[in-house]
């Protein structure tokens, strides 16, 4: 059992999408299905019909905020459908135009806010905004979250790690020794898989991701915290078990990471 805690399954086309789900039930990937805005979250949904193992998340990506900020009568609607929040967060590294900061704190702020009231976990990207992200989520009481990608600076690190939020590592530590740094001092108990794919590979090394990329990024993240293979796919897993099983809403995956 693998786990892949972050991933834009609305990306792969069409003729992609048969592929992609073989590969998940071949290969048994927990998928969290994370979406940038309210099309690619219903995409999300019609493609985790096809398998148990693909979990669909609604979110609104800080970069998609200018297209949704005047529009959001729907997000919770199709929150109270979704298993968890996410993509949310703030993004002040790649995006550049100061004036959209306020709208992503506004957008990020009604995420939590929502995801507090409905009592589901977040999946959060912060990106040169780290600090400003765990302060909102400390105020709002957010005690459980998977931050995506973290690739900041270390003291925002020790700050959500106190928080007790989950990590996840995935392809860069392929190739960075910043984040195999990283990967290095998470504690084991907060640590996770993902691939980011199919962009975030291809982000990182021009090559579009799939799936079977997460047993690459296992294997990686075996070799630099020095556990064998084995038992870092099943820290994964029982990481991800235990953050689910104060879910109700997981309930329907939770047997698929029985051991």
């Amino acid at each position: 059992m693998f786990v892949d805690a972050h991933a834009h399954l609305d990306k792969y086309a069409d003729n992609e999408i048969d592929g992609v789900l073989d590969t998940i039930e071949r290969d048994r990937i927990l998928t969290l299905g994370v979406s940038v805005n309210i099309p690619s979250f219903l995409r999300t949904e019609e493609i985790a019909d096809r398998s148990p193992l693909i979990v669909p998340g609604f979110g609104i990506h800080p970069s998609e905020v200018p297209q949704f900020v005047h529009s959001l009568e729907d997000v919770e609607q199709h929150l109270a459908r979704s298993p968890f929040v996410g993509e949310v967060g703030l993004d002040h590294r790649f995006v550049t135009d100061e004036s959209q900061y306020e709208p992503q704190r506004d957008v990020f702020g009604l995420f939590l806010d929502l995801a507090k009231t409905q009592g589901k976990f977040v999946n959060v990207h912060c990106v040169g905004a780290e600090y400003e992200a765990v302060d909102m989520m400390r105020a709002r009481g957010i005690e459980r979250a998977i931050i995506h990608w973290y690739s900041g600076p270390p003291g925002a690190l020790r700050q959500l790690m106190r928080e007790g939020y989950m990590f996840t590592i995935g392809p860069e530590v392929l190739h960075s020794d910043h984040i195999r740094g990283i990967a290095r001092s998470i504690p084991t108990d907060q640590l996770l898989t993902e691939t980011d794919n199919p962009g975030g590979p291809e982000w990182v090394t021009g090559e579009r991701g799939l799936p079977d990329l997460i047993g690459d990024v296992a294997a990686e993240l075996a070799r630099v915290r020095r556990v064998h293979p084995e038992e870092l796919t099943e820290t994964v897993r029982s990481n991800m078990e235990r953050f689910l099983m104060r879910d109700h809403h997981m309930a329907p995956w939770l047997e698929h990471l029985a051991p």
